[in-house]
């Protein structure tokens, strides 16, 4: 069992086959049996704070861990507590049953519900549908119908409705097809090429694309391909052309990049390597596939997402409800049992048959324009960093964090703000915040006009009507590199951050001065240099619990004041793992060590580079920088 706080951990070669991925979905859900209700319809993990009612709540931890157990049972696995999801199931959509769930509304949280519904009915009919009474067959039939009525957010919820529909057909009930189709054109719509979706009509390219909309797809290619083969061949295409994308957001021990909202979640960030495998879309060598896979899951036993009663929490390395979204109960994370979709393929399937390959070797260098981000990666593949220029979301709990940073990394993760007071609270880290007082911070919330060709992205934000800022991103792997044109009607503070670095290992040696931040430590080497001068580095002591992986932070940071008018600030950012190659000696017991700091890219180098950019149709470089910071004639 993974334990709830730091201390002996689950050997990280427990999962290596399907017999392991059998066990642990039982393993996740045997701690459920306590808490289902009376009438087996709710499951009650805790506390709701979600924004929907608690017996949406209850309906979501119900629902949820369908994703992994009918998988399973369709795979033929067995699990000893169907009797509670079967009469939960009948009590549920009985409206004269005092734990009916009630009807589902236009975007209800219900419906989100239905689709894990939809696809137990479509795997294992056996042992949901078959047993019912004829009375207890038709409530549940019209109340899936019904749901069938309901109105969905524009995006993938889209989804949902065709997950219940694929549900209905395997166990004879008839529906209209026609709303499922036009559902499904319009899903289609947010095709954007290359394999990628847009989540609805907006600006969100994560990890909703490859666990919701490539996996949803891939389902309905493989259990209505041949009724809409054309359709389901589309499905196959995009996923195929994805794939070789998407390896590059997971480090070689199987850490994908933390990004975007639902990070609670968890191990769903891999389940569309499952999906390739159920639709049989062999998109990279199986060997590959299962490896990618297997190695995310191996990553997460070894992170305390789990209760001492064995439930998961609300988080993402750690219990961690300062990062939930307001959609967010107790169930919520119950979505990564959509990790266990492969298991409904039998044993001899050429994705169990193969041998787990190592992560392959890939390019220093990702560019994906159509998510507006750069992946970088070290030699190894240990440590992975997107850069970000495009995606924004400020409907959801800390959405600025979330989206808008200007990089997201495997080792450092990123922080959300604890409060709205200092640097500590803000816990700044990878963005550039600007304030009028120095205490009240405003980052790069909604970054607009993006492009990204080549290792380079360029954005622009407003955070006030005086003030415009214009961000280039490089990705000059290890390091990556910032520069902003800042034009500002008032005086503004400004404080940049680097990444967020575990403070709890002593570190072996940290230092401040004019125009760098450094932090070498067990947990990992940080390091900022100012390329233009002007700032003074600081080590942000950022309020616990604000960090997705570590609990307790430090982010070094550059500082400075800015004159109304227009100015230029550029700045290199360095983060590695435990890797004492980069440093030089780092033996010295003193957290002064005499090793060597690593050397930034060199300004005249970063200039050149944006020139470049700017000859191919970017925007580029200002035309002309005078030596004190300060930007004149600009293009």
């Amino acid at each position: 069992m993974i334990p709830s706080s730091p201390g002996p951990r689950k050997p990280t070669e427990s999962i290596r086959d399907r017999d392991d991925m059998l066990r642990l979905v039982r393993e996740l859900a045997d701690p459920l049996v306590p808490r289902f209700s009376a009438g087996r319809a709710r499951l009650r993990l805790g506390p709701n704070t979600s924004h929907h009612d608690d017996v949406a709540a209850e309906l979501e931890a119900f629902a949820r861990p369908l994703w992994g157990l009918a998988p399973l049972a369709a795979g033929g696995g067995e699990f000893a507590h169907w009797d509670l999801w079967r009469h939960g199931l009948a009590a549920g959509t009985d409206p004269g049953d005092p734990e009916f769930w009630g009807p589902v509304g236009d975007a209800d949280q219900r419906l989100v519900e239905t689709a894990a519904l939809g696809l137990a009915l479509a795997l294992a009919p056996e042992e949901l549908w078959d047993p019912l009474t004829g009375r207890q067959r038709d409530a549940l039939a019209a109340w899936l119908l019904a749901a069938l009525d309901a109105r969905p957010v524009d995006n993938n919820w889209q989804f949902f409705p065709v997950m219940v529909g694929l549900g209905l057909d395997r166990v004879g009930v008839a529906f209209d097809r026609a709303p499922n189709a036009a559902r499904l054109d319009r899903l289609e719509s947010f095709d954007l090429g290359g394999g990628w979706y847009s989540d609805g009509p907006n600006e969100q390219r994560d990890y909703y694309v490859p666990f919701a909309m490539h996996y949803y797809g891939l389902i309905y290619a493989r259990l209505a391909g041949d009724r809409d083969p054309a359709r389901a061949e589309r499905f196959r295409e995009r996923a195929a052309a994805f794939a070789p994308d998407f390896q590059h957001w997971f480090a070689s021990d199987g850490a994908a990049v933390p990004y975007g909202r639902s990070l609670t979640y968890r191990f769903a960030q891999g389940a569309f390597w499952g999906a390739l495998a159920f639709a049989g879309v062999e998109a990279l060598p199986w060997p590959e596939v299962k490896g990618h896979l297997l190695r995310h899951l191996r990553w997460w036993l070894d992170r305390p997402i789990r209760d001492r009663d064995g439930l998961l929490t609300v988080g993402y390395g750690y219990a961690q409800p300062m990062l939930a979204e307001q959609y967010n109960a107790p169930g919520s994370p119950y979505w990564a049992m959509k990790a266990f979709l492969p298991l409904a393929l039998p044993g001899g399937h050429p994705f169990w048959a193969a041998q787990e390959l190592d992560a392959p070797a890939l390019p220093a260098v990702s560019t994906q324009p159509q998510a507006g981000a750069a992946l970088m990666r070290d030699g190894d593949g240990r440590h992975v960093v997107l850069l970000s220029a495009r995606q924004h979301h400020n409907w959801v709990r800390h959405g600025a964090a979330k989206y808008a940073k200007f990089a997201y990394s495997t080792i450092f993760g990123f922080s959300v703000p604890a409060g709205s007071w200092g640097l500590e609270q803000g816990a700044f880290d990878s963005t550039l915040a600007l304030s009028e007082d120095g205490e009240h911070w405003r980052p790069c919330e909604v970054p607009a006009r993006p492009s990204a060709s080549d290792g380079v992205l360029h954005t622009r934000w407003t955070p006030w009507p005086d003030v415009e800022v214009e961000t280039w991103l490089l990705a000059l792997a290890p390091w990556h590199v910032r520069v902003h044109r800042v034009r500002t009607g008032r005086a503004l503070a400004t404080a940049e951050g680097a990444f967020a670095v575990d403070r709890d290992p002593a570190p072996r040696r940290k230092g401040t001065g004019p125009g760098h931040a450094r932090f070498d430590s067990p947990a990992g080497l940080c390091v900022i240099e100012d390329l233009r001068g002007g700032r003074t580095g600081d080590l942000v002591r950022a309020l616990p619990g604000t960090n997705v992986l570590a609990r307790r932070t430090v982010i070094p940071t550059l500082t400075g004041d800015l004159e109304p008018g227009e100015h230029l600030l550029a700045c290199a950012v360095l983060g590695a793992a435990d890797a004492p190659e980069l440093v030089g000696d780092t033996g010295s017991p003193e957290p002064s060590g005499a090793g060597a700091w690593p050397a930034p890219p060199a300004w005249e180098t970063v200039a050149a580079l944006l020139r470049a950019f700017g000859e191919r149709g970017h925007p580029g470089l200002p035309a002309a920088l005078t030596g004190d910071g300060t930007a004149r004639d600009a293009t």
